[in-house]
């Protein structure tokens, strides 16, 4: 697509809006472009604020004669706040109880009110809602979008082409689908009147609280293997050595002396719930900084609990089980089934895009063999960092997404189409799996037919 005036004009109105968000970001690390932002990545696992990343020098240029003819993805909800009450409850409840004592040390005093702030943040805009900064990265990830692929939105707004929009059909959900629209609609308003209104379909993007996925539910509930690990990953010494040293550093030793280890270590991991939370309700909730209150080494160690338990609950978990990801395949079938419509002349949708969860992008990255989620632990060997990729951060951040792009050809002789299929991981250039062949060696381009044979699950 040209860059439009009305492209140029939301470019810069969602950089202005940027520049609002992150100037009252919960700290430096958190602000886009500062220098921090790289060491600061990972340790808010998935509840990292999103970030492409690919950029438009960095992508392949399709084979000769190829162009693009359809799109579609999966994308994660955008930022938002916190899911309930609960971690700031129980911040604040022992606070409280030291403040009565005066138990509480320099430090611990300023904790309060910023955990107050935090709450009443999200208690306005609904616990579990879009937040300001959620909406902004699903618009500038529909902006992105457009600009690369030009051709393809002129092609659906001269051809009248659909866009259809899927979602699990909770808010959050269904408030990034609008705002992804509303940027695509912002860089090319002939774009309005094609998308069609958000349709819910709970089986494709809400499957792991479906019926069919109750062996699922009950392996989270009741797997002995699954409860050992995380039991015995809680019962390192050094999740009590973290939490001990996150909150000496807020009370006085003998309110600390009185406190259960396990008082403590709850103590911690609710306020590292709130320190990764603090980020994604940067707008609403400008004043608060929550990076004082935890050592870059103890939130590691937080961070490391924290992915422990979604690489187990919905990442590729232990070897030689499927539990956790082979409910994706449905995911993973519609992908391929609108690619092959379109390719086949039985769909004439232009894109479809789809808005999900985390619970749906770990797994579907799982059974993709997306990079950081091949490797599966040893039952006997716990998942580590030193031994294991696999970071919540990267894997699904917040409006994490996977993008297909189907490309097709114009041959002569009355032969069909040919049509080929590049992935994007987070806007970044993905290969498929290796038992799946490109066109060529180090091509990011694969045959639909070749993708129709090597994504094949059982």
């Amino acid at each position: 697509m040209k860059r439009t005036p009305a492209l140029s004009a939301a470019l810069a109105l969602t950089l202005a809006v940027g520049v609002l968000s992150t100037a009252g970001s919960s700290s430096a690390a958190d602000r886009p472009g500062s220098p921090h932002r790289t060491h600061q990545h990972g340790r808010y696992g998935t509840k990292t604020p999103y970030e492409p990343q690919g950029g438009p020098d960095r992508y392949q240029q399709p084979p000769a004669g190829f162009r693009p003819v359809f799109t579609e993805n999966v994308a994660r909800h955008g930022s938002r706040a916190m899911s309930g009450s609960d971690d700031a409850d129980t911040v604040l409840a022992v606070l409280d109880q030291a403040g009565r004592k005066h138990a509480l040390t320099d430090l611990g005093a300023g904790l309060a009110p910023q955990v107050r702030s935090l709450r009443s943040a999200a208690a306005t805009l609904g616990y579990g809602n879009l937040s300001a900064r959620g909406a902004l990265e699903h618009r500038r990830t529909a902006l992105r979008l457009e600009q690369r692929l030009p051709s393809l939105f002129r092609e659906i707004t001269t051809g009248k082409e659909p866009v259809v929009v899927e979602t699990s059909g909770v808010p959050r959900a269904v408030a990034s689908a609008d705002a992804f629209t509303a940027g695509l609609t912002a860089g090319d308003p002939a774009l309005a009147g094609l998308i069609k209104p958000p349709v819910t379909d709970k089986d494709l993007l809400y499957f792991h609280k479906q019926p069919q996925n109750a062996d699922y539910r009950a392996y989270l509930a009741d797997d002995p293997d699954l409860s050992a690990v995380l039991d015995r990953t809680e019962a390192d010494p050094r999740t009590a050595e973290a939490a001990r040293h996150t909150l000496a550093r807020l009370f006085r030793a003998d309110f600390l002396a009185a406190m259960s280890v396990d008082d403590q270590i709850s103590f911690a991991r609710s306020l590292y719930e709130l320190y990764s939370a603090a980020p994604d309700l940067s707008v609403e909730a400008p004043g608060v900084d929550l990076t004082r209150y935890l050592t870059d080494h103890d939130t590691r160690w937080l961070a490391y609990l924290d992915d422990t338990e979604e690489f187990y609950q919905k990442g590729p978990a232990f070897r030689g089980r499927t539990i956790t990801y082979r409910m994706a395949g449905v995911l993973l079938d519609d992908l391929l089934a609108q690619a092959r419509a379109k390719a086949a002349g039985t769909s004439h949708n232009g894109a479809v895009l789809r808005f999900t969860h985390a619970e749906e992008i770990i797994p579907l990255a799982a059974l993709l063999g997306l990079p950081g989620s091949t490797e599966a632990a040893d039952p006997a060997q716990p998942y580590t960092y030193a031994d294991n990729p696999w970071r919540g951060a990267d894997v699904a951040p917040m409006g994490a997404n996977i993008q297909w792009d189907l490309y097709a050809n114009t041959p002569s002789d009355g032969r069909p189409a040919e049509h080929l299929v590049r992935m994007l991981y987070n806007e970044k250039e993905t290969a498929f799996k290796p038992s799946c062949t490109p066109v060529a060696a180090g091509s990011a381009f694969y045959r639909l037919d070749e993708l129709t044979r090597c994504l094949a699950h059982g």
